[in-house]
């Protein structure tokens, strides 16, 4: 089975980080992804915000180059999990547990966009192997399931 999730999009907020006793660190921000379509000459526009959860050295990235504005490339996990509020009523929330944390671009502290040099790309000159799934070369007796 695939549980993967991939985003890019704007941070909603500064992360919010905390410091566990055992040097465990934490991270939790906003993301916000839009969707745009045209229907009849109007242009409609959905923002859909996600509740980004990271640990450990993630959480370390995301304070040092995350800012509200931010631009980032997002892959990780869904969980959904209830609590109770404060007022007794049970509330539902969905997060992505990150795995990889790409930022698009940076914000400084003045608010000013600054773009990110691209990662360094790795040159090979192999070729990668070649799979198939040629199954009717497979003998009768030997099904692959």
């Amino acid at each position: 089975m695939i549980h993967k999730v991939i985003l890019m999009g704007n941070a909603g907020k500064d992360p919010e980080i905390r410091r566990m006793d055992n040097n465990l660190v934490f991270a939790r921000f906003t993301l916000a992804t839009d969707e745009r379509w045209s229907k009849d000459g109007n242009v409609t526009e959905h923002t859909e915000w996600h509740n980004i959860i990271m640990w450990r050295g993630l959480a370390e990235k995301a304070e040092k180059f995350v800012r509200k504005g931010t631009m980032v490339y997002v892959e990780g996990r869904l969980r959904s999990r209830s609590y109770d509020d404060k007022d007794g009523i049970k509330r539902y929330v969905t997060e992505i547990l990150a795995d990889v944390m790409v930022p698009v671009e940076f914000k400084s502290d003045g608010g000013q966009s600054i773009p990110l040099p691209p990662a360094p790309q790795s040159v090979s000159t192999e070729q990668p192997p070649v799979v198939t799934n040629d199954l009717d070369s497979a003998p009768p007796d030997d099904l692959p399931f």
